[in-house]
């Protein structure tokens, strides 16, 4: 009898461990690259780069980029996670690199590799700062002080505002991105995991004593699936092992032509919504950036109104010294006038006889006479647009002393 029940005993647990290999093997079985292209095709358009091969360009709306339209950071054991409110949001930000192409925009090149992000990170006193990491960069080039990224590339949050549902709200204007940058430093939070090495950002404790609150940790729990869905502390993602594949392709490649004729792009729905049920204090929080940029503008205003007065100003000196060129070039010209009628006078004087001279000067004297009436006459003109050259002073006296 004893026999028996350790025969059954050891039957039931090589089955039991032949399922759990079998559903481990599972689990491991990777996809390839054709998984990327079948799934992301209703969602934008494959093209053909002569660098990075196959790309895609997603169906967005204008103003998209990745790792800043449409998100948000999550605190997770991988470290700082991207969670995307886009429905095909499980795979571009975690799997692969972004670039920005000046013809179509911001492209994405898929990778084998999964991260919570790939992207760099910066600090500077009062600033958290992330950008996108290219394709082809290394991670020791990435996460070092040489990698340069376009500063408008850059996003920066108030260190109060990181981990933000709503951080969109918050993002620092990128005209001061390049200040930031050149004061900043790099977080070098480097982890090793899922086959490669991703940047985790900065630190759980740095940031709860930076904003005040503490971080709760999310769970990343895997799909069988592509898609993702968030809860209020667990975060399913769909993250396969991925393989590149010999004969994966996408069924359509759009050509350049066909990409430039349809530039109105459809925003994709969200998967997360926002929250919808703030109190008075979050909802006067997110309308602080927009009543500070009404309380701006009249300052702006005015600034341009001084700047539109010393223009005018400055155009109606030009004007006047303009007019006292012509004036001069016309009292001259009226001299040389009246210094040839004089020469051409003496010259007849000295050609005539003493008896003659009396007779023949009156008709000289006459054409010199009718000269120096026109010039008068054209003198005269002259003075009564002088008045003009004062009114540039008038209007130019105080923008002088507002200089």
């Amino acid at each position: 009898m004893k026999t028996i029940k350790k025969i059954i005993f050891i039957v039931v647990l090589l089955v039991g461990m032949m399922g759990l290999t079998s559903q481990k093997a599972t689990a491991q079985v990777a996809v390839s690259f054709q998984m990327f292209y079948d799934n992301l095709s209703v969602h934008g358009s494959w093209i053909s780069d002569p660098t990075y091969g196959y790309v895609w360009s997603p169906s967005v709306g204008a103003g998209f980029a990745p790792y800043r339209t449409n998100g948000y950071w999550v605190y997770t054991d991988y470290g700082w996670t991207w969670v995307s409110n886009y429905s095909w949001g499980w795979g571009p930000f975690h799997y692969g690199r972004w670039f920005y192409d000046p013809f179509y925009g911001w492209l994405w090149a898929p990778d084998t590799v999964w991260a919570p992000a790939w992207v760099t990170w910066r600090y500077y006193d009062g600033y958290y700062g992330w950008a996108p990491i290219a394709p082809g960069i290394s991670i020791d080039i990435a996460f070092g002080n040489s990698y340069s990224v376009p500063y408008n590339q850059w996003c920066f949050v108030r260190e109060r505002d990181f981990g933000r549902r709503n951080i969109s709200n918050y993002y620092v204007n990128s005209s001061n991105n390049t200040t930031i940058i050149n004061n900043s430093t790099v977080i070098n939070n480097v982890r090793s995991g899922n086959g490669g090495r991703y940047n985790a950002g900065p630190s759980r404790d740095h940031v709860q004593k930076k904003t005040g609150n503490a971080v709760a940790e999310v769970n990343i729990k895997d799909r069988n699936q592509p898609g993702q869905s968030m809860s209020r502390n667990e975060l399913q993602l769909y993250k396969p092992n991925v393989e590149r594949g010999n004969k994966a392709a996408p069924a359509k490649v759009t050509s350049r032509n066909e990409a430039k004729a349809t530039p109105e792009r459809k925003t994709e729905a969200r998967i997360v919504r926002p929250e919808t049920n703030r109190n008075a204090k979050e909802e006067r929080q997110l309308q602080r950036p927009k009543e500070q940029q009404r309380i701006n503008e009249p300052a702006r205003q005015k600034e341009n109104l001084g700047t539109k007065a010393r223009e005018k100003a400055a155009q109606e000196e030009r004007d006047v010294r303009r007019f006292e060129q012509n004036v001069n070039e016309q009292e001259q010209q009226i001299q040389r006038v009246e210094q040839r009628a004089r020469e051409r006078e003496n010259k007849r004087i000295q050609r005539q006889q003493p008896t003659d001279v009396q007779p023949n000067a009156a008709p000289a004297r006459s054409e010199i006479q009718n000269q120096r009436r026109e010039l008068q006459q054209r003198g005269n003109n002259v003075e009564k647009r002088t008045p003009v050259r004062q009114q540039p002073e008038r209007i130019n006296e105080p923008s002088r002393q507002g200089r």
